[in-house]
């Protein structure tokens, strides 16, 4: 696990470009505080950056950058590949001596005998950068999911990358102007929409896409994504394929030369992977929870007993206010672009660093892919009702304009916002998981100094095929609210602590394992299809109701920052109604002023 950058086709002279990439290194030390290294290219035209987190072959043969024997390949490897120990085993067969154990070596020789293809042989989470010597060209990657980020800045013949966002922005190189189309996404999500950063110009990678940089130029290769397929099945085969795709990923996801540890809340997702996990006997198990005193967000009592179920060596941190408010200021230093999530990350993450921890498990994924949330119940009826009442046009726009009014809940002028679209599944999720309207995102568009711009094309989000309406849901919680928000949010503040966050639900072979299971029962009402694959649930697991991992987060940042929120509240050209959208527009601003940004 590391922070990796470059640049390539570099207009700058030598000392420059050596000032550039030391730079690098300072703004990503605290994704790799064990090793750091960079490389420069013959002709002086590009170079790579490492900072690592040494997880697999803690030695100095997993230094980074690493070189090819031949001296014509260099790589920079941000992530873990769970299946090296195979791939290195054919690849040994074909003749190749290594001289390392590390997976990143596996990923050169697998780079230089099938070129960006091998990609596809990859199962893990990876952000890569790969330079030609020969050819003078860059090869760059991103992961099946977008587990882990990389971002790039394309200025003429040279392009710039790098792990976060604000890496990229300390090098000087790139005007800070803020892009209007994506502080439109913000605004009506809560997240930055991938491809776009809210900096015009840099964009994200998107998640299963390669990029190769020859002569200035940029070609994009999209090499997966998740397409759900339906073949008959009893709900006793599926729940064997659901487990037997499950104990692949959670054993690949244990494999480390480090301690492995887990998040353990009381729901049904961490326990899972507790469980799971549990029966690998070879190595000690920890967990770590964050507990209240607030009854209302508290898991802490049913996590322990979950853990003294599965004999886990437990870690229980009961949060208090006091200590919550003296680690808000850290959270939102720590963040790289605004989200309205991420503090319960942050807080857990600290609680494992804190404890001797460089990787832990986390059940994220769980509720997407098993149909946890309400979105999976809420959106198709929405648009079979929308369906059924077509016919009645006229009426519907009139009930849906009159939903939409500045005393109405936030909730309710976006379900008045959607009668009078197209009814689509897009326009329903959006309605689920919107922030602010359209209208409102225009007039906060024009406080931020930005044109008005079009949010039909925002909200109308491409889904490719699926069979279900159901399975159109699952597959926007997997690419937007999990890729944008969660695996952003969980990749920033668990790095921020140095910390590996490995999640075995959002895994490339695991979803290509159950992804041709019916949509009625993978996507069964309370993830009864989970429960069905792994009957070592504990049965108050199972009865007790869905909880999210939250925390009393209102009370605590209203307390801390009350003056900040009323002036925000004041300001705002419209009403916020509720915390978390006055929370959106502070991340916001708090980010605009870190990062000296300009409309």
């Amino acid at each position: 696990m590391c922070g990796i950058a470059g640049i390539v086709g570099s207009k700058l002279d030598g000392d420059e470009l050596e000032k550039t990439l030391r730079g690098f290194e300072r703004a990503l030390h605290h994704r790799g505080p064990d090793d750091r290294g960079f490389f420069i290219s013959k002709r002086s035209n590009s170079g790579l950056v490492s900072t690592r987190l040494a997880i697999l072959d803690v030695t100095e043969a997993g230094h980074q950058p690493m070189q090819s024997s031949d001296g014509r390949y260099t790589i920079v490897f941000n992530g873990e590949i769970y299946n090296f120990a195979a791939l290195r085993a054919e690849l040994s067969d074909g003749g190749h001596q290594f001289r390392s154990h590390s997976d990143t070596e596996v990923i050169l020789e697998m780079y230089a005998r099938y070129g960006p293809d091998c990609v596809r042989e990859l199962a893990g989470m990876f952000a890569i950068a790969i330079w030609d010597e020969v050819e003078q060209s860059c090869f760059i990657a991103r992961g099946p999911l977008g587990v882990k980020p990389l971002y790039y800045y394309e200025e003429g013949e040279q392009l710039l990358f790098a792990s976060e966002v604000r890496a990229l922005l300390g090098t000087g190189l790139i005007p800070r102007h803020l892009s209007g189309h994506a502080l439109c996404g913000y605004l009506l999500f809560g997240a930055v929409p991938e491809p776009l950063t809210l900096v015009d110009g840099i964009r994200a990678l998107p998640a299963g896409h390669y990029l190769v940089w020859r002569n200035g130029k940029i070609r994009l290769t999209k090499f997966w994504d998740i397409q759900f397929a339906h073949e008959e099945s009893s709900r006793e085969q599926a729940a064997q394929q659901v487990r037997d795709a499950l104990v692949e990923s959670v054993e690949r996801h244990l494999v480390s030369d480090v301690p492995v540890g887990i998040f353990l809340s009381g729901g049904t997702d961490s326990t899972t992977l507790v469980a799971l996990a549990s029966k690998n006997k070879t190595k000690e198990l920890r967990t770590f929870c964050i507990s209240f005193d607030d009854p209302n967000f508290n898991e802490g009592e049913v996590a322990a007993r979950t853990a003294k179920h599965f004999g886990t060596r437990h870690t229980d941190w009961r949060l208090d206010s006091i200590n919550a408010r003296a680690l808000l200021e850290q959270f939102i230093e720590s963040s790289d672009q605004p989200s309205i999530d991420g503090f319960n990350t942050y807080c857990v993450a600290k609680l494992a660093h804190d404890e001797g921890l460089k990787v832990v498990l986390s059940g994220l994924g769980g509720d997407e892919l098993f149909g946890g949330y309400r979105s999976f119940e809420m959106v198709p009826a929405l648009v079979r009702a929308s369906r059924v009442t077509i016919a009645l046009s006229a009426l519907r726009a009139l009930a849906g304009k009159a939903l939409q009014n500045d005393f109405a809940s936030p909730r309710t002028t976006r379900f008045g916002r959607y009668l009078t679209d197209v009814p689509i599944t897009p326009a329903a999720y959006w309605a689920m998981r919107g922030i602010f309207t359209p209208k409102e995102v225009g007039r906060l568009l024009r406080r931020y100094g930005c044109e008005e711009i079009s949010t039909e094309g925002a909200i109308a989000l491409h889904v490719p095929p699926q069979p279900t309406l159901e399975d159109e849901v699952s597959y926007l919680e997997m690419t937007r609210y999990m890729r944008n928000q969660l695996l952003r949010d969980s990749d920033v503040m668990s790095m921020a602590w140095s910390l590996e966050l490995r999640v075995p639900f959002v895994d490339s072979r695991l979803i290509e394992s159950i992804q041709r299971i019916p949509a009625a029962l993978r996507l069964a009402k309370g993830k009864q299809m989970l429960l069905d694959a792994v009957p070592e649930i504990p049965q108050w697991i199972r009865e007790r109701p869905k909880q999210g991992f939250t925390f009393p987060f209102r009370d605590w940042i209203s307390r801390e920052w009350q003056d900040v929120f009323r002036r925000i509240e004041a300001e705002s050209p419209v009403p916020l109604k509720s915390w978390y959208r006055t929370w959106c527009l502070f991340a916001l601003e708090n980010f605009l002023k870190r990062n000296e940004m300009a409309s």
